[in-house]
């Protein structure tokens, strides 16, 4: 105990018996017993409260890593919501028809007559001879 051999603390009893006495000595025994036990337990609450501490430094570190990683996310998901695919499709359309009426206006249409057939005129004629005889 702290270091002490047997021997040690026969002669500090030796000593307390000496100068206490044997009627002080046994409440004096108590007061010491009650001195380290209070001692122990002081240390062992500041250890308890440093670890407590470092286990909370230890998140608030995890936690600041965690919030890095979200803000980076979050940047990453800026470019994206600007993105938008049904805005890009319209300016496709209305691009595509602009070409579409450009290219219309530009050409030249000629009407095209419709190719008679010297047969069906042929009979057309006899069937309105017919009809009228």
């Amino acid at each position: 105990m702290f270091g002490m051999g047997f021997t040690e603390i026969l002669l500090i009893a030796v000593i307390a018996i000496l100068f206490l006495g044997p009627d002080k000595l046994p409440n004096a025994m108590v007061q010491v017993a009650k001195f380290i036990k209070g001692a122990k337990k002081a240390i062992t609450e500041a250890k308890t409260a440093i670890d407590n501490e470092v286990k909370i430094s230890d998140l608030k570190e995890e936690a600041m890593g965690y919030k890095a990683q979200l803000d980076a996310a979050t940047d990453t998901l800026q470019g994206f919501k600007n993105i938008n695919p049904v805005n890009d499709l319209n300016d496709a359309l209305a691009s595509a028809k602009n070409s579409f009426e450009s290219t219309s206006l530009e050409a030249t249409t000629t009407p095209v007559e419709p190719k008679q057939n010297e047969d069906m005129i042929q009979s057309i004629k006899s069937k309105d001879e017919k009809g009228n005889a």
